[in-house]
């Protein structure tokens, strides 16, 4: 339970936001600045407001509500969705959903947002443009591959479709130099340290300090592997279920794929990483679970590092990433 006097759960979307109060029951506002004023003005002190994670709708409420002095949560939907889950609730809608993660602050620690700098809200909204472009290229690469395919009947279209896709790799190139440029203005030092570690480049590096924001949202190395979705889940149920073991795939999908390519080079120059991997496949195991191990591996000692502020270290390192 938490040590709040008043609690409330927020449910967001693009118009509207409902929300649930400990004392004030349901109440629906709209998603703009005067819906802000008008939900501020219910508020008592000593309250908190706790919303999920949504994407771009939950930004300008949280920083709002931050700015005017009010505790705000942003909790992963992921965990509210399993609180759900295990309460059996059958009925889904906005009203529902508020009460739902008034619910789960009442009976959680949440943690407490802090407002993003300048920086950090750039190099928010230049990640998420990077992974609609990275989308769009995808498909202008399946189609150009499909073309190929059929002997491109059309000059025209194929060449269409490579000018989008060189098009679309300046764009990202761009946007790589731009986000670099705004995370050495303010972790220039933790940049350099993550490249101390054996098998991390400037990219993977520079994506875990724009995803992580320096590594603060984190108190463990675990959690991050979670978030990332590089924590293998093992599928099995007494004696007659045994699936194959594979990873969460909750996370983001750019970095998850750059560790992947980073664990294939860790195992030839970081020993911890090289050590693990020929002991999961001496056990028989399937090489690309190895690969996910060493990148969960990999993963922990980034963290230790940006946690510690020294540069890579095997032994100290491997200390810390025991827990």
């Amino acid at each position: 339970m938490n040590k709040y006097k008043e609690t409330f759960g927020v449910d967001i979307s693009k118009d509207v936001f409902d929300v649930h109060g400990s004392s004030s029951g349901h109440n629906q506002f709209k998603n703009d600045e005067k819906g802000f004023k008008s939900f501020l003005k219910i508020l008592p002190n000593d309250s908190i407001v706790a919303m999920e994670a949504t994407g771009y709708y939950h930004y300008r409420l949280a920083q709002f509500l931050y700015k005017n002095n009010v505790a705000v949560s942003v909790v992963n939907p992921l965990s509210v969705k399993r609180f759900i889950q295990m309460k059996l609730a059958k009925v889904k809608t906005d009203k529902s959903d508020a009460k739902s993660i008034y619910d789960y602050a009442l009976a959680n620690e949440v943690p407490l947002y802090n407002a993003l700098t300048n920086v950090q809200a750039e190099c928010l909204q230049l990640f998420r443009l990077m992974d609609s472009y990275l989308k769009k290229r995808t498909a202008t690469k399946n189609k150009m591959h499909g073309e190929e395919t059929l002997g491109i009947p059309s000059k025209f279209v194929y060449r269409s479709l490579k000018r989008d896709k060189k098009h679309l790799d300046r764009e990202l190139e761009g946007i790589e130099a731009r986000l670099l440029e705004l995370v050495k203005q303010e972790q220039q030092q933790q940049l350099t340290l993550l490249q101390t570690v054996p098998g991390i480049g400037a990219k993977t590096a520079l994506f875990l300090i724009v995803i992580t924001d320096g590594f603060s949202k984190f108190e463990t190395g675990a959690q991050l592997c979670s978030y990332v979705g590089i924590t293998p889940t093992i599928r099995e149920s007494g004696s007659s279920v045994r699936g194959r073991s594979r990873i969460s795939k909750v996370g983001n999908k750019k970095l998850r794929n750059l560790l992947f390519l980073c664990a294939f080079n860790a195992c030839k120059h970081n020993k911890a990483c090289r050590e693990l991997y020929e002991r999961i496949v001496q056990k028989g195991k399937s090489k690309k679970l190895a690969l996910i191990a060493v990148a969960n591996k990999l993963l922990k000692q980034c963290f230790a590092i940006a946690k510690s502020g020294l540069p890579y270290d095997a032994e100290f390192v491997s200390i810390l990433t025991v827990k």
